[in-house]
């Protein structure tokens, strides 16, 4: 017989040779999903040494010829922390990353002493960054606009097991249709797709299984942020501010388009990395 413990060693050295930097992370995550406990604590290192079963042994290793394969260890899991939230996500949808609580860092420090807020976020996908916003500000409603039914499925049952009010919107963020379907908003958030044409072309294997219309900007990645920012700009009170997430290097093409269409006081903020990640302005 073998024990989860030798099983687990096993498959560990299996995935760090096929690649993987983080084998002992994912396979400790992986191992945790097949019992069923949390791989921090105590009770799953006391099932470590307890011999495995064959169906329990046929499972995990399952998961790890998945995870060698190159699906992410998101997808497999079934779900990922995002900005103190768990956020259920998988084949469809954009994974949350932690660059993306940037984005939420900015409007939460912004607002939070603001009350009765009015919050819009395009291009939702899973729906954290709306739920982030929902928590951790005083909102009156929130709105989640998403194009695709498949990362919709996922955004409406996070709002299910957040028991959360966040309203979802179907529709094209490009498409002033869908922008007249929603009130003024105090903020307006956005993490639109913004890999480039050359981005595309060399993008990890791990990421190829995520949804290309999640990633894709445009040959030069700004596709979104010109057309938003033309069509969303009236959808902003007076005074009210625009968010987004950018890919390294986009901020002074994107602050030129926010200037450009008459937004005031842009500017770009760094993530935890030094990387300009966010470029915010104010509506006249």
């Amino acid at each position: 017989m073998v024990t989860y413990r030798e099983l687990l060693k096993a498959q560990t050295v299996r995935l760090a040779d096929s690649g993987n930097d983080n084998a002992v992370f994912d396979c400790a995550e992986l191992m945790g999903l097949t019992l069923g406990a949390d791989c921090r604590s105590a009770s799953f290192d006391g099932l470590l040494d307890s011999d495995a079963d064959d169906a329990k042994k046929a499972e995990f290793v399952s998961l790890c010829d998945r995870r060698a394969a190159g699906e992410p260890l998101q997808y497999l899991l079934g779900e990922w922390e995002f900005y103190g939230l768990t956020v259920k996500v998988g084949k469809g949808v954009l994974i949350p990353r932690q660059d993306t609580e940037t984005l939420v860092d900015i409007a939460v420090k912004k607002y939070k002493n603001s009350d009765c807020l009015t919050v819009t976020d395009l291009c939702s996908g899973s729906g954290c960054i709306a739920l982030a916003l929902e928590k951790y500000l005083k909102c009156r409603e929130v709105y989640a606009v998403e194009k695709s039914e498949e990362a919709a499925e996922y955004l409406r049952e996070n709002v299910k097991m957040h028991s959360s009010g966040v309203r979802l919107v179907m529709g094209d963020v490009l498409s002033p249709e869908t922008a007249n379907k929603l009130p003024l908003a105090d903020i307006i958030t956005c993490n639109p797709p913004y890999l480039t044409s050359a981005d595309m072309a060399a993008l990890q294997t791990e990421v190829r299984h995520e949804p290309a219309e999640a990633l894709f900007g445009g040959d030069d990645g700004l596709d979104f942020y010109r057309a938003v920012t033309r069509i969303w700009k009236d959808r902003i009170k007076q005074g009210g501010t625009l968010i987004y997430e950018i890919g390294a290097g986009q901020e002074d093409e994107v602050m030129a388009a926010m200037v450009q269409h008459g937004f005031e006081n842009v500017r770009c903020r760094p993530d935890p990395c030094g990387i300009m990640r966010c470029v915010m302005g104010t509506k006249k």
